[in-house]
């Protein structure tokens, strides 16, 4: 087992999380996971891997308890998770294995919206952003308050996803980049497809992903 499991006090509720710890770490990127996933998302965990590889720490996290997680309309609540997500960026920050750490987001579909509506309410702590399959569209009233380095993936056959991503692109005013994987669908389940999501979030986060 290449992490340590967490339990995050916020405010009246305690999140479960995965911690995977570089050992000379070069950044944190803290995961944003889409509408019915959890910190057990296969997908997300072999991106940490990977970054675990290149030497940064991440930390997987569930937005909602499980009673929460029973009521649909909870994982649709933009506004909620990202709260949840800056509170948890938060608290991670200030731990002591982790303190004074660079910060990045990897957001996926709804998750991606969440990401990318935290990062504003955390200023300068957030240095770069990953989005896999995301749906920026409902981020769309503060893309322009983004001063991170911001990449999204979107697969080639995602359908409407892409033209929503294209808005969204034109509407960021920091670092940007799209990048469309040729033959993906959503999920990037295709053969090579999540390797290839794997490797361009690593070289983003690389880049830019430091102090």
């Amino acid at each position: 087992m290449n992490y340590r499991s967490l339990d995050i006090p916020i405010e009246e509720v305690t999140l479960k999380g995965r911690l995977r710890l570089a050992k000379q770490q070069k950044g944190l990127v803290v995961f944003s996971h889409g509408s019915g996933s959890s910190r057990m998302s296969s997908r997300n965990n072999y991106v940490a891997d990977l970054l675990l590889d290149e030497g940064f720490s991440s930390l997987l996290f569930d937005l909602l308890t499980e009673t929460e997680d029973t009521v649909y309309e909870n994982r649709f609540n933009i506004d909620l998770l990202t709260q949840r997500l800056v509170l948890v960026t938060k608290w991670i920050y200030k731990q002591d294995i982790t303190k004074n750490v660079p910060l990045g987001f990897f957001g996926a579909s709804t998750g991606a919206a969440s990401a990318l509506k935290a990062a504003p309410f955390l200023g300068t702590k957030i240095k770069a952003i990953v989005s896999r399959g995301g749906r920026p569209d409902l981020a769309a009233p503060i893309l322009d308050q983004i001063n991170c380095p911001t990449l999204l993936i979107v697969g080639g056959n995602d359908g409407d996803v892409i033209t929503l991503n294209q808005k969204a692109y034109d509407l960021l005013r920091s670092i940007k980049k799209i990048e469309i994987i040729e033959g993906a669908t959503h999920l990037f389940s295709e053969s090579g497809k999540l390797e290839i999501v794997a490797e361009l979030t690593c070289a983003w986060f690389t880049k830019y992903l430091k102090n």
